[in-house]
């Protein structure tokens, strides 16, 4: 079995390493070390180079009590990373966002997968993962 996106496919007929891109300051992971778009591509090529297959990129932390981040700060934080490790690398790039604008706009420069911890429950989200036709990871969440 493939996917397909971009012009692309990702075989998954074996397992493929996932490398995590936070570009939030806040990231429970790695403590915001990977914000400016640099440190972003310089972590991306380390993961590459290490054998990952996908980058994930984020620009909302997702850990208990994190504050929200507005559409506009989160475009600014995940589309110049995506749109440059797209130009760099032959490597498939997820977004992990529940925002429909994040999802359209990472799409347009060059992600392959949405990757949303909140299933495309936030309004639009569905729509928008839909009129992009990548393929779509959705995390289920206990008692939703």
């Amino acid at each position: 079995m493939k996917l397909f996106a971009q012009g692309t496919s990702l075989d998954l007929s074996h397992p493929h390493v996932m490398g995590i891109l936070n570009v939030t300051p806040d990231s429970f992971s790695d403590g915001g070390t990977h914000n400016s778009l640099i440190d972003a591509v310089k972590h991306a090529n380390l993961m590459i180079n290490a054998g990952a297959t996908i980058i994930d990129v984020g620009g909302e932390s997702t850990r208990p009590g994190a504050a929200e981040v507005s559409v506009e700060e989160e475009l600014q934080r995940v589309i110049p990373v995506v749109e440059a490790i797209a130009q760099r690398f032959e490597v498939w790039i997820s977004v992990d966002t529940s925002k429909p604008e994040v999802i359209r706009e990472s799409a347009k420069v060059g992600a392959h997968i949405i990757n949303d911890i909140r299933s495309l429950s936030e309004p639009g989200a569905l729509e928008a993962a839909a009129e992009t036709g990548l393929p779509v990871c959705l995390m289920h969440m206990q008692g939703n």
